[in-house]
């Protein structure tokens, strides 16, 4: 669902029922008024998917019995590999396989390791502005495979990278492009089917993999729509739980040589057994998107339901954005806050996520922060010291680096409103 020149909210009857569903919205664990303004950084928690974790924790039994219990863990496995894999990343029932880990980081690792290890090519293509996961997954393994390293350069006026500066570098050897669906610094969404469409007449043989972290909680993923070889995502940023990360590979991908049981089927990743509660968690995530796409259409589909949920979830946020971008009268946006520079602003041009990159230009970015914790407001500063951020901010001409400041969908204007008024305090300090 594309944006759209008017603002699009929730009701004020559902946000409340939202707010609700959700830990911590307007305070913090100790009671505290806060706003939490660094969901990008790991998203608040459903309350339905904690409670389920919990809940499971609880059972001692193994799975791989034959007892009613056990027989139940199967099932609430298996559930919850198919809302992951078909409702969640779009796959056709019994194509693919999935990949879990600790952490979506270690399943980007995995799948990238599998891919250039068993493809033919001397290169690999990423981007200047990907996750470490991802960007430094390919190059390690461009190392160890002898390929070549290619990075296609951002755009610093989008926050992306120009299709034009991909196709540049991709020819009939590469082996591996991969490029996340939306940056974790601007919120750009990356256009994954035109991407896709184009690299591949260049070679239709090409895997294409993206790192989805930052996008699933804030849009709908389809890989099988974007003939995807391989997209991961992480529950704790998409309003579930740490612990686990989840991955999807294609056919092709997943009957690579990879790390398996040797007597596992030949499609088979998993290692051991997979953890019963963090499925639950994941069954209770989609419950609640479909639950929310039930107020908008009449489909009982799951995945229609879902797909129309995330869909609504797409447009409050990027409502929330044009309205953190412009304000109003009364409050003033971040664009005319006196000593506050928007960078990479394209809120009104180009479908975004729901992030806000700023600069405080005279101040010290940590200083800033917890300036903003001090007023009851959590954001968090993307700067060149950081390992995590050096190459990315650089590479969008951002130095100083920036604050980032990610919203939920179930904030609504008066938490933007309160997050504009601690700006303007902020802004008159370092004037």
């Amino acid at each position: 669902m594309k944006i759209t020149p008017e603002k699009i909210f929730f009701s004020p009857e559902l946000q409340a029922e939202i707010k609700d569903k959700f830990y911590y919205v307007n305070e913090d664990y100790l009671g505290r008024p806060r706003q939490f303004f660094e969901n990008s950084g790991g998203s608040l928690r459903l309350k339905a998917a904690v409670e389920e974790k919990a809940r499971l924790e609880r059972i001692p039994d193994c799975p791989e019995r034959v007892h009613d219990t056990s027989m139940m863990l199967k099932q609430v496995k298996a559930d919850g590999i198919r809302d992951i894999m078909e409702v969640i990343f779009g796959a056709k029932p019994g194509s693919g396989a999935l990949v879990t880990e600790l952490t979506s980081s270690q399943v980007m690792f995995q799948i990238v390791r599998t891919i250039m290890e068993n493809a033919p090519g001397t290169n690999a293509v990423t981007t200047s502005v990907e996750h470490p996961s991802a960007h430094d997954s390919v190059e390690l393994y461009c190392k160890r495979t002898g390929k070549e390293f290619r990075v296609a350069q951002a755009n610093p006026a989008t926050g992306g990278v120009d299709l034009e500066e991909i196709l540049r570098l991709v020819d009939k050897d590469t082996a591996l492009l991969s490029v996340m669906s939306a940056s974790n610094i601007s919120g750009y969404i990356f256009d994954m089917e035109e991407i896709v469409r184009e690299v591949r007449k260049i070679n239709p043989d090409i895997y294409i993999v993206s790192d989805a972290v930052q996008h699933m909680p804030h849009g709908v993923l389809d890989v099988e729509k974007l003939k995807l070889d391989g997209c991961n995502f992480a529950p704790y940023k998409a309003f579930g739980i740490r612990g686990c990360g989840y991955g999807y590979v294609s056919d092709r991908v997943a009957r690579m040589e990879h790390h398996k049981l040797l007597a596992k089927p030949e499609k088979e990743w998993e290692l051991g057994t997979f953890p019963h509660p963090n499925f639950a968690a994941m069954t209770a995530v989609v419950d609640y998107v479909c639950w929310l796409g039930s107020h908008f259409t009449e489909a009982t589909d799951r995945r229609a339901l879902f797909v129309e949920g995330m869909d609504r979830i797409h447009l409050q946020e990027h409502s929330l954005l044009l309205h953190m971008m412009e304000g109003t009268e009364a409050v003033p946006g971040l664009r005319h806050i006196p000593g506050v520079k928007v960078c990479l602003d394209s809120a009104d041009d180009l479908d975004r996520d729901l992030i806000s990159a700023i600069d405080f230009p005279n101040a010290d970015l940590t200083q800033v922060v917890a300036d903003y914790y001090k007023r009851g407001i959590t954001v968090f500063e993307r700067i060149p010291s950081s390992l995590y951020s050096k190459r990315i901010v650089e590479s969008l001409g951002l130095y100083h680096g920036v604050i980032r400041v990610s919203p939920l969908h179930c904030h609504d204007t008066g938490d933007i409103d309160q997050f504009l008024k601690v700006t303007a305090e902020i802004a008159k300090k370092y004037a």
